[in-house]
C-alpha cells in the first residue's frame, strides 16, 4: 500500500495502525526525528496543578536556557513549541518571507517563497526574512558559521532578518549561531526543547533575538504562556548538563551504527544530523510499505517521491527488528 497518506507529517501511529494493523511486534516510530532515548527524569517532578504558572519559574528557565544556549537572557522568550513562534513571525516582523527548500512543511507556511542555493547566494535587493533550518530537515544538512554570517550580513544590508531555525541543533554546540544573537544583529533564533531531550509533548521552544522583537513576543503570547509541567520540566532538563553531554556522544555513535544497518542493504544514508537519516531510492513508496508491513513507520515525501526518512531506533532491539525488515523485499 502507498505510503501517500503519511506526507504531511511524522507520528502518525494511528493511522498507521488503522491502513497496515497491528503484529506480533509493537509499532516503531522512526517517522519524526524525535530522539527515542528521552530525558529520563520528567516522571519524577512534582507539579502543583492548582496555581498558575510562576512567572518567576519562567524567567528561571529562559535564565538556564539562555546559558544552555549561550545567549543573555534578555534575549530568550520561551515559546509553547518552537512552531508557535515560526507562526507569530509574520506578526512580529510584517516583511515578506523567503524560506529555503526542502525544509519543515511550517516554514513554507510562514514563508511562502521557496528559494534555492542559488537565490540564496545572490545578495537580496529588498527587505524580506529569510527562513532557514540548522540542520535542515529531512536531509540532514548543517550550514557553516560562516556562510549563515555572510547571509544575514546581506540580509541586513537589504533591510531585512536572517531567521535560523535550530530544532535540531542541541545534538552539538557547535552547530549553533545563537550566541551572535544580540541587539545589533537582524538574526532571530529558533529552538525546540521537544527533540534532542525526546520530549516533544511538552511543548516547549525559545525565540533568541534583539530585545525589541523578544517584546513583541511577549506581548502576544500573553502572561501565561506555558503550562507548569513546561517550566518545571525545562528548567531540570536544561539544568542536567551530565545528562547533555552523555546524549550528544550516544547519539552520534547510534546514528553510525543505523549508518551501517543502512549501508549493509545497499542504502546510502544522507545527512549529519544524528537524529535521523536520509535515503534516496527509485523504490522508496515501496520500502515504506515494507517497513510498515513490519510495524516500522517511516516518513515519506509527496514531493520528493524518492525519498524515506528513518529517524533513530531506540537501542539493539529495533535496530536489529529494522536490519531485519530491510533485508525481507
Amino acid at each position: 500500500m502507498s505510503g501517500a497518506a503519511f506526507t504531511w507529517h511524522g507520528g502518525r501511529l494511528a493511522d498507521a495502525r488503522a491502513v497496515y494493523g497491528d503484529g506480533p511486534e509493537p509499532w516503531i516510530d522512526l517517522s519524526t526525528g524525535i530522539n527515542p532515548a528521552p530525558w529520563p527524569c520528567a516522571n519524577a517532578i512534582a507539579l502543583d496543578w492548582q496555581r498558575l504558572p510562576d512567572p518567576a519559574a519562567l524567567a528561571e528557565l529562559e535564565a538556564i536556557a539562555a546559558r544552555h544556549f549561550g545567549v543573555e537572557p534578555v534575549l530568550c522568550c520561551a515559546v509553547p513549541g518552537s512552531e508557535i513562534g515560526l507562526r507569530l513571525l509574520g506578526q512580529v516582523i510584517e516583511l515578506p518571507g523567503r524560506h529555503w527548500a526542502p525544509a519543515y512543511r511550517t516554514h513554507a507556511t510562514v514563508c511562502g517563497q521557496a528559494v534555492s542555493i542559488d537565490d540564496i547566494m545572490r545578495p537580496p535587493t529588498t527587505a524580506d526574512l529569510l527562513l532557514l533550518a540548522n540542520p535542515n530537515n529531512p536531509d540532514g544538512r548543517i550550514i557553516g558559521h560562516a556562510q549563515l554570517d555572510e547571509w544575514r550580513q546581506g540580509q541586513e544590508r537589504a533591510g531585512g532578518w536572517l531567521v535560523v531555525d535550530e530544532a535540531f541543533a542541541d545534538v552539538s554546540a557547535a552547530i549553533s549561531i545563537a550566541p551572535q544573537v544580540d541587539d545589533g544583529s537582524n538574526l532571530i533564533v529558533l529552538r525546540s526543547f521537544g527533540k534532542f531531550f525526546g520530549l516533544a509533548g511538552v511543548r516547549l521552544g525559545f525565540v533568541l533575538a534583539p530585545r525589541a522583537i523578544i517584546a513583541r513576543f511577549r506581548q502576544l503570547l500573553g502572561d501565561w504562556p506555558l503550562s507548569a509541567a513546561a517550566l518545571a520540566i525545562g528548567f531540570a532538563a536544561y539544568a542536567d548538563t551530565a545528562w547533555i553531554a552523555a546524549m550528544r556522544a550516544a547519539l552520534i555513535e547510534r546514528a553510525a551504527r543505523l549508518d551501517a544497518v543502512l549501508h549493509a542493504q545497499g542504502l546510502e544514508p544522507r545527512g549529519a544530523c544524528p537524529l535521523f537519516r536520509l535515503i534516496e531510492t527509485p523504490d522508496a513508496d515501496v520500502l515504506f510499505g515494507q517497513l510498515a508491513r513490519h510495524a516500522i513507520l517511516t516518513r515519506p515525501f509527496a514531493d520528493h517521491p524518492h525519498w524515506l526518512r528513518l529517524g533513530l531506533p531506540s537501542g539493539d532491539v529495533e535496530m536489529a527488528r529494522l536490519d531485519r525488515a530491510l533485508a525481507d523485499g
